[in-house]
């Protein structure tokens, strides 16, 4: 088994394609209007509209813009220099400046449009840089 992908909700879907790519450099693939990916190379984040969820049973299934339990994560080559690009486009809705946590990574923490929690982080003690293969 390989984990693929997460997929978040939204109701616009416009503005959360276009800040996806704006923070991260990269070009969303919209297939449809309800649907659009964001591949990296380990792992892809897909956005749908909320008219998706009649197709997983309906509209109960998941709320667009309500997470509070799960964090989307990027490796970045350096947190530091990408809050400096993106301190003003991000503006109050940085959750954490740059810190480095216990375990090891550096993490800038903010949320998208919809309030879904985003961690940018850099592996940088010796044991962070092992798990994440990069050395």
């Amino acid at each position: 088994m390989n984990f693929s992908s997460v997929r978040i909700i939204t109701a616009d879907m416009q503005r959360i394609v276009q800040f996806y790519e704006q923070i991260t450099g990269m070009q969303v693939t919209k297939y449809t209007d309800d649907f659009a990916e964001l591949r990296t190379p380990s792992a892809t984040l897909a956005i749908g509209s909320i008219r998706t969820l009649a197709l997983f049973g309906g509209s109960e299934v998941a709320n667009a813009a309500d997470n509070r339990s799960a964090i989307i994560e990027f490796r970045v080559d350096n947190v530091d220099d990408t809050y400096h690009h993106l301190a003003e486009l991000l503006g109050d809705n940085v959750v954490q400046k740059p810190t480095t946590m216990p375990w090891g990574n550096r993490s800038l923490l903010f949320r998208d449009p919809d309030g879904n929690l985003v961690n940018f982080f850099t592996p940088i003690s010796a044991e962070a840089l092992d798990r994440s293969g990069a050395k």
